[in-house]
């Protein structure tokens, strides 16, 4: 992975986290108070994230030439790792919540990240014909 490639991960990474953060600020008032009922908020949220995402991961793509599986794992472990850091330093104090609580209730989504950025590589690997 070059340094350019390297750099972009970094940067839509931190995207994928930035995109549905400022988003879910839409649905609260000034103090605090949630606007909608959390589980809706959740799943806003949510499908938030997996649009931006997958948007993200199709720009990400777009500089990619080869090794679409290798480069879709790379890609997926990275920001995964980065939505994890981002919100332990920043959404985990704003909860004010253990980080068990948060993994159990957010955290495990960002599994789904690795998810489709490897599927996105077996798909252009199959539609690529690589080895």
């Amino acid at each position: 992975m070059t340094k350019k490639l390297i750099i972009k991960t970094v940067i839509l990474g931190f995207l994928s986290w930035l995109i549905p953060f400022v988003v879910s600020f839409l649905f609260f008032k000034p103090g605090g108070e949630i606007l909608v009922p959390y589980a809706t908020f959740k799943s806003i949220i949510m499908v938030v994230g997996v649009i931006s995402g997958c948007y993200l991961l199709f720009k990400f793509f777009s500089y990619i030439e080869s090794d679409y599986v290798r480069n879709g794992l790379i890609v997926g472990v990275t920001w995964f790792v980065i939505n994890i850091l981002l919100d332990v330093i920043i959404l985990i104090p704003m909860m004010k919540t253990s980080f068990a609580d948060y993994f159990m209730s957010i955290g495990l989504s960002y599994f789904a990240i690795p998810a489709i950025s490897i599927a996105f590589g077996y798909l252009l690997k199959s539609k690529i014909k690589q080895p």
